[in-house]
């Protein structure tokens, strides 16, 4: 169903999430779902970072120099320390940030690089390259998923309509239906849906969600510039736009999704530390046998990758971080318009968090699931799954018989 094409073997994590959806879990899936998770991590770190390093180069002979970031802040603090250019609008908008950072999402979590290009003894920020999170990703997973099983439900309660206005021998246009009866024919198909996950019947599919934005990159480049980068992209080695899409309107920006093909043995060359090293040895496996597996799965899995390239000039860049259209001001409204929030939509997305959660703890075993898409929780319960993933005491601040 879920195709992650920023991933290596990413058929056999569609077909995992798959399974984990009608709750059938075999014992190797915990040694499976953390090297399909932490393993990926790490290529797609490699493999953005050569290529981001790559065009920003070519667009910049002259040098460029890079920086670590761990918080949006970072990324905002570059763009507004040394505007390329002003105009009443950069100036409205820096001075509003200098004002009240704090309105601007600056803690929010990043896992990206920044990149510089030298002036006039100024380093200026060019652009961006970042890995989407694991929760983040799980969200996007589950908001995908929700919609296509939010679609199937309607199918379903608009034949139960089409099969009543046949009864009654009139056109299903001209069907009068009380709100009371179409909210009762929606929890019937969703009902529907429920069962035939328990029963392990599968469900109308439209072929496969794809996701391609996990790798992605932001240029900062004005008009002459955007159009020398796509002569770039058809150049430059293991590399082609597949898709592309203008955005107008709030935020005006080019988006671009190029297939590319990392060159995977200088991604090998350098062996596999860090964290990552260090969940991969707490599920029992040393040292060489990581660097062995790492290999195994690079050289294994897909030849080619999906990469998300977003352009737009400077004062655009502004807009989406803290102007009229800020990325963090999407996401908040992306989670309050979801048009389905029943039981079924809050599962899936307790499902997928744990599912991408799941790697980053130390757990070894994963005999059963703790959420099944037919069962109701409330939030509580799943706050004390992620704790026992995690080894967090709960709140059983009184359980003195339990000592």
């Amino acid at each position: 169903m879920i195709r992650i094409d920023s991933f290596l073997h990413r058929t056999v994590l569609s077909e995992l999430i798959r399974r984990w959806m009608y709750h059938e879990v075999y014992p190797a899936d915990a040694d499976m779902i953390a090297r399909l998770i932490n393993f990926n991590h790490l290529y797609v770190s490699r493999y953005l970072h050569l290529f981001s390093e790559g065009i920003f180069q070519v667009l910049y002979p002259a040098g460029i120099t890079q920086r670590p970031a761990l918080r949006k802040g970072d990324l905002k603090e570059a763009l507004v320390v040394s505007p390329p250019y002003r105009n009443t609008r950069i100036d409205e908008l820096i001075q509003n940030y200098r004002a009240h950072p704090e309105r601007y999402y600056c803690d929010t979590p990043f896992h990206g690089v920044l990149f510089f290009k030298h002036g006039d003894g100024i380093d200026e920020c060019i652009g961006s390259s970042r890995i989407k999170r694991a929760r983040r990703l799980a969200e996007k997973t589950a908001r995908r998923i929700i919609d296509r099983m939010f679609d199937n439900i309607k199918k379903h309660a608009d034949a139960l309509a089409d099969d009543r206005a046949r009864r009654l021998g009139i056109s299903r246009d001209q069907l009068v239906t009380p709100p009371e009866e179409m909210q009762d024919e929606f929890l019937k198909a969703e009902s529907r849906l429920l069962e035939d996950l328990c029963q392990g019947k599968p469900f109308d599919d439209d072929g496969d969600i794809v996701i391609s934005d996990v790798a992605g990159i932001k240029m900062i480049l004005e008009a002459p510039q955007q159009e020398q980068l796509k002569h770039i992209l058809d150049r430059f080695p293991d590399c082609r736009i597949t898709e592309e899409e203008s955005h107008d309107g709030r935020y005006n920006a080019t988006n671009l999704i190029v297939c590319y093909r990392p060159d995977r043995e200088r991604i090998l060359s350098q062996p596999v530390g860090g964290r990552i090293q260090s969940l991969m040895q707490a599920r029992g496996m040393d040292p060489e046998q990581i660097q062995q597996a790492f290999a195994e799965f690079v050289r294994t899995g897909e030849k080619s990758v999906s990469v998300e390239i977003i352009v737009s000039n400077y004062e655009e860049t502004l807009e989406s971080e803290i102007g009229r259209c800020i990325h963090e001001d999407r996401i908040i409204r992306q989670r309050l318009t979801q048009q389905y929030r029943g039981h079924l939509s809050k599962n899936i997305e307790y499902l997928m968090e744990y599912l991408f959660a799941f790697p980053m703890s130390t757990q070894r075993d994963l005999s059963e699931l703790p959420i099944k898409l037919w069962n109701r929780y409330l939030p509580d319960y799943f706050d004390e799954v992620l704790k026992d993933l995690f080894n967090i005491p709960s709140d059983g601040l009184l359980d003195e018989n339990s000592r």
